[in-house]
């Protein structure tokens, strides 16, 4: 079958601002409007070319995700990662692109595609376009390894994966050698993403699926050893991360959210977290997904103030 490869075209603005971050874990290659993404599947290469006339490939990274967002939460899952250097300068970008009345205050959403061991290549590395490649693509155009032009365009970007000037690329766990699908380190906004989705946006807890207060929550923070992986995230609404966060609840191993009588003793208050007290969490419909429970093991043993 082949490894698939996919070449978009970029915003010069975006690629600019970013080949000056060397050390991002990851970036929000973002389409100014919403629109499903399946050309990928994680693990494959997503490449990125100018506008013409520069027909060069000139950076990609390991596809890890897509989905939707308003451009708010993208801002916030990722900052400068979207390749602007404010939530402001990044919606006036999008705004341009749809065209957008003036008045319009619209949250806009933007279709996410979120790259990790992101690379950007020096100009004198620039890679030229496949001869199959059309001036009128807009947007995409998918290869794959097991065609002449997909091999060609792998290979290529092997033969660059020592070079000095491409740390995304040099790193040992982001070769590439043989095609074969490179494992996603999830990053922080990556993480925040995915959690959001796998909990079908709403809270774990409370099912408020009022996007702008739900956060997605470390089980185990990852200053603590935890990690950017779906297992150890929560979908919370925000006041429940926080308390989450500093052991006031926590959710057992046995999938039951508790709550500490430390809320009453300090503040007299409570009632509406006491209330839930008990409560199953909602989980992820894919098992894989679902908490680990040696994470929850942890928070209940290392944070909870019970």
């Amino acid at each position: 079958m082949g490894i698939n490869l996919v070449i978009a075209v970029t915003d010069w603005d975006w690629f600019q601002m970013l080949r000056q971050k060397p050390d991002l874990a990851e970036v929000n290659f973002w389409a100014p409007s919403a629109s499903s993404f399946r050309a990928l599947t994680p693990g494959e290469m997503f490449l990125f070319k100018l506008h013409s006339p520069r027909n060069f490939i000139v950076g990609g990274g390991v596809f890890a995700y897509s989905n939707n967002l308003p451009c708010s939460l993208a801002w916030a899952a990722f900052g400068e990662a979207n390749g602007a250097r404010s939530a402001q300068e990044m919606r006036a970008r999008i705004a341009k692109y749809r065209k957008a009345d003036p008045a319009d205050r619209s949250d806009f959403p933007i279709g996410c595609r979120i790259l990790t061991q992101p690379f950007f290549l020096d100009e004198a590395d620039w890679i030229p376009v496949p001869p199959s490649w059309s001036p009128n693509i807009v947007s995409f155009k998918t290869y794959n390894t097991g065609e002449a032009e997909g091999l060609s365009l792998w290979n290529a970007i092997d033969d660059l994966r020592n070079k000095a000037t491409v740390p995304g690329l040099a790193d040992p766990p982001a070769r590439y050698g043989e095609p074969h699908l490179v494992r996603p380190r999830l990053g922080q906004g990556t993480f925040r993403v995915l959690v959001t989705d796998i909990y079908h946006r709403r809270c774990a807890i409370t099912q408020e699926k009022t996007l702008p207060a739900l956060e997605a929550a470390h089980i185990r923070p990852y200053a603590d050893g935890g990690v950017h992986e779906a297992r150890n995230g929560l979908l919370l609404r925000r006041d429940i991360h926080s308390l989450f966060d500093a052991g006031y609840v926590t959710v057992t191993p046995e999938l039951r959210f508790e709550v500490s009588g430390r809320i009453k003793e300090e503040f007299d208050n409570g009632v509406h977290y006491y209330a839930l007290h008990g409560k199953s969490i909602e989980m992820p419909d894919n098992p894989g997904h679902r908490p680990d429970a040696s994470a929850l093991t942890w928070h209940n043993e290392n944070r909870f103030n019970g």
